[in-house]
């Protein structure tokens, strides 16, 4: 019966990240591109570098102001803990497909990684403007803990979609491992920590917080 909820709950959730819900298409649909530019390299990061640097799929949704995924300052969710630890996407998909059965999300946004950084990956998706919001994350690999991503990242200003909107991302810590280095073994953190910017080590230098990329979204025209 297990595995049967499991299927089931997968199929749902394949139905519901496609570009159309049959019957169910919202009004003032939009589409969007993003891409991610990864600029993380050992000349930009050069203390500990690691030697296989990539990043773990996109993942994240389309959603609005009743709910977030992930918050600085707030303890990672189990699905974010999963994502940052070992770049697994499933726990947040499945938490992402529940909310759009309960009409908070909208989309599931997922795609592929970089490997090896620094480089680009785009992909598209679809919101409405009652879903304005976009939360979207990636693993920092190798990495304890690491990320980047953006919160609640609303693409709509005075009730209109933006053209194109670039965010700066910077390492987070999701408070759930307290290696010091990339590649760190295993070393939980018990009781957890909300999650916080990475302002130090291995992020910093020559006197400065140093980015790993960004997100740039724009806005695909209608045809």
């Amino acid at each position: 019966m297990k595995k049967i909820q499991i299927i089931i709950l997968i199929i749902g959730m394949l139905l519901i990240s496609s570009s159309f819900i049959s019957g169910c298409i919202a009004p003032n649909m939009v589409t969007y591109e993003v891409t991610f530019y990864a600029t993380w390299s050992e000349e930009t990061h050069p203390d500990d570098f690691p030697t296989d640097p990539h990043f773990s799929g996109l993942i994240g949704a389309t959603h609005n102001e009743k709910i977030y995924f992930w918050r600085e300052g707030e303890l990672a969710s189990e699905g974010i803990k999963k994502m940052a630890e070992t770049g697994n996407k499933y726990p947040l998909n499945k938490k992402i497909a529940l909310e759009i059965l309960d009409q908070n999300a909208f989309r599931i946004i997922s795609g592929g990684g970089i490997n090896p950084s620094p480089g680009s990956i785009s992909l598209k998706f679809k919101t409405s403007e009652a879903f304005p919001l976009v939360t979207l994350v990636t693993m920092i690999a190798p990495s304890p803990d690491w990320f980047v991503g953006v919160d609640s990242l609303n693409l709509s200003e005075n009730g209109t979609f933006v053209d194109e909107k670039v965010v700066t991302l910077y390492a987070y810590d999701a408070g759930t491992d307290s290696g010091y280095s990339y590649e760190s073994h295993d070393h939980p953190t018990i009781p957890p920590e909300p999650i916080f910017k990475i302002e130090g080590y291995p992020f910093f230098y020559n006197d400065e917080l140093v980015p790993l990329g960004t997100f740039t979204f724009t806005k695909i025209p209608d045809k």
